[in-house]
């Protein structure tokens, strides 16, 4: 940054710990100047290496643009974490107006033409160059990148394409922003002990928490929070609330009114449906999945299909076993979407003599954060070091060095675990900066990963300890998994750090990671009750994993459907009504009325805000075929932490990131590639 800038510079120049931005140093004031700060020094970055008079060559074309845009990638990860996690009014508003203003400013450089022709050259002389394999996939990656932003567009073209990104950026902040305004708003008052039959304690206690945070007006209220949403669907006794709070929680985003998001994701397809023409491609989803493992729609609608037969045969069963436990009841109704949670866990807890609510004691947010390191260290050979003085983004955020066996810092990690109105839904991994080798302007050489999980677990009331759900204490680890891959990242160069991969081999090592919570050793040790400390009882652990595959059929039905309407919206273009596409997808492939989607389109969030996973929510089933047969390694090698395939699972998927073909990374690890017959087992769809 030059000395005329006139900014806080702690937004950009980060004195913590190992370079751990300073939060409390930023005020929300500070990010409009640093962006316009960051945006003319990348513009001038950017300038010098197109303008370069010296020949192309990897060093002052590539390098060059891998360093380019340094404080440009700080000012975003402080603004695009805080918008996420911890927003507010102010924050939104620069965020519709800063979303459409980098897309302009990064369709420009995509659209260089200067700059284009260096990478162009160097492109057409790789052969030539001698390059490291990690160096020819960060050249390959530059070069499509430029090819896909438009760079060999015609002027009028580019400019059209240009104006296209810009307004689904714009979009995409405001699907989000509609979405969050829906969640947060929304509560339902509960009166009275007659609301809260059935009401598990640690249920209650987190009501009681929500209802604090939204004034205090009433005891006990459900907010749409999934660490509250779904265990009232659970155990609430009451169908009529069940079905108020089910309708609310599945109708975000298309309740009318200006947070209504079905608009949006029509004008949203029509104009990636625009873009992927201007690029040559027929579809969407064509050009998303041209630089993925699965590379066509057709591969992952076979695999989609595949499972979805299975899934829904399996449903059907299910839901005649709940159908005969409401009958058992003595009550006339067909198992609707608000009764599946419901009678799902009357049935586990009948087959498997255990429920929800018995297995949650055992299953404190602390001890699981404690497994969770624990495996990273039998595995990896790491351990987290609690920085207990160290401020983060919010109170609740937790800061951690990451150390190896040698004592060296290699990462540093965030954890901010607790749901509250000013975060997104969700879950995720994100990383304020990346791990690389280069040597930067500044003369630091290489920078440590720092990056950060979020979730939303339901905040209990002080002095009483968060209790988590089997599938809360699943999103945790899936989380850290992705987190290892950002922190493990051995890697020269930043575009190909950590998570830098294709969009289906991405879920991988986190949904991996997975399987280690439910290994009996892991589940012993940690799996303690909240008040007596006493490890969960054996018959219970056995339960615990006879249950892992109850109620696959709905669960993967959630899933399969969500994901084949995702593919038929990026394979048919623009479309009048995506409500109407969205209903004859799920009638053509015969979803049971008594399941929805896990997503339905005006809160896709994965899909519409933003475009991540837009034609891309198949990659968690992707890489769960790819999950499955790794972990098979470990069961072949008769340990779950076998030391040899540790080592070559980190060596090869958790520390290569982008620097190897993603097909070539598991096959190194593996030896060769894996069918769909280990993921159904695991699922219980298997024939």
């Amino acid at each position: 940054m030059t000395e005329s800038s006139v900014f806080n510079p702690a937004v950009i120049d980060w004195k913590g710990p190992h370079g751990l931005p300073q939060f409390d140093q930023v005020g929300d004031a500070d990010y409009a100047p640093a962006f316009e700060a960051a945006l003319k020094e990348h513009d001038a970055e950017i300038d010098a290496i197109a303008g370069n008079p010296e020949p192309a060559t990897f060093a002052n074309t590539i390098v060059a643009l891998e360093l380019a845009g340094d404080a440009m990638s700080r000012v975003s990860a402080l603004f695009w974490n805080r918008a996420g996690a911890h927003t507010n009014p102010g924050i939104q508003a620069l965020e519709r107006e800063i979303a459409p203003k980098m897309s302009r400013h990064y369709s420009k450089i995509g659209m260089n033409a200067a700059l284009f022709a260096r990478i162009d050259d160097l492109w057409t002389r790789c052969a030539d160059l001698e390059l490291t394999l990690e160096e020819s996939r960060v050249l390959e990656r530059h070069w499509k990148g430029f090819v896909k932003a438009g760079a060999k567009l015609p002027k009028a073209e580019q400019e059209r394409l240009a104006a296209i990104n810009e307004r689904l950026a714009s979009l995409g902040a405001s699907f989000g922003q509609n979405v969050l305004a829906d969640e947060s708003s929304w509560i339902l008052p509960l009166s009275g002990e007659d609301d809260l039959t059935g009401i598990p304690a640690f249920l209650r206690d987190a009501m009681a928490s929500a209802a604090a945070a939204h004034g205090g007006a009433h005891g006990h209220v459900v907010t749409l929070s999934r660490s509250i949403i779904e265990p009232f669907l659970t155990f609430s006794e009451r169908r009529n609330l069940r079905e108020t709070a089910f309708k609310a929680w599945t109708s975000r985003g298309m309740n009318g009114g200006e947070t209504d998001n079905r608009t949006i994701v029509k004008e949203t397809l029509a104009l990636r449906a625009e873009k992927a023409k201007l690029l040559g491609y027929k579809d969407f989803a064509s050009y998303k999945l041209d630089n993925t493992m699965a590379k066509t729609p057709e591969a992952v609608n076979g695999l989609l299909m595949q499972v979805w037969e299975k899934a829904v045969s399996q449903a059907r069963a299910e839901e005649a076993e709940l159908a005969a436990l409401i009958a058992e009841e003595g009550k006339n109704q067909a198992v609707a979407p608000w009764d599946w949670r419901h009678y799902a866990e009357k049935l586990r807890a009948r087959k498997f003599s255990f429920s929800e609510a018995e297995l949650k004691r055992y299953l404190q947010l602390e001890k699981i954060i404690e497994a969770c390191f624990d495996v990273a260290g039998r595995i990896f050979g790491i351990r987290a070091v609690p920085l207990a003085n160290v401020v983060g983004y919010h109170p609740d955020v937790r800061v951690f060095e990451i150390r190896d066996r040698n004592d060296t810092v290699v990462a540093l990690f965030l954890g901010d675990y607790f749901a509250r109105a000013s975060k997104r839904s969700g879950a995720w991994m994100s990383s304020f900066q990346a791990q690389h080798r280069l040597t930067l302007k500044n003369g630091r050489h290489g920078e440590l990963p720092i990056i950060y999980n979020v979730c939303n677990f339901a905040k209990p009331e002080p002095g009483r300890p968060a209790l988590l759900s089997l599938d809360d204490a699943r999103t945790l680890f899936h989380e850290f998994g992705h987190a290892a891959h950002g922190m493990l990242s051995n890697v020269t160069y930043p575009s190909v750090s950590g998570t830098g991969v294709s969009r289906d081999f991405v879920e991988l090592p986190s949904q991996l990671y997975e399987h280690w919570l439910t290994v009996p050793e892991i589940l012993k040790t940690y799996a303690v009750h909240y008040q007596t400390g006493e490890p969960m009882p054996q018959a219970l652990l056995d339960k615990v994993l006879a249950a892992r595959t109850f109620n696959a059929g709905f669960n993967t039905v959630e899933f399969t459907s969500s994901a084949l309407v995702d593919m038929a919206f990026h394979t048919q273009g623009a479309v009048e009504d995506p409500m109407a596409v969205q209903a004859e997808v799920l009638e053509a492939i015969g979803i049971p009325s008594s399941i929805v989607m896990r997503h339905a389109t005006p809160h896709f969030q994965h899909v519409f805000s933003g475009d991540g996973y837009s034609a891309g929510y198949y990659s968690y089933m992707w890489s769960e075929v790819l999950d499955a047969d790794a972990f098979a390694a470990f069961e072949e090698a008769g340990n779950p932490f076998d030391a040899a395939t540790a080592l070559k699972l980190k060596t090869h998927i958790y520390a290569s990131g982008g620097s190897v073909d993603p097909e070539d990374a598991y096959k190194a690890f593996r030896g060769k590639m894996p069918s769909p017959e280990a993921m159904l087992k695991k699922k219980g769809l298997a024939a």
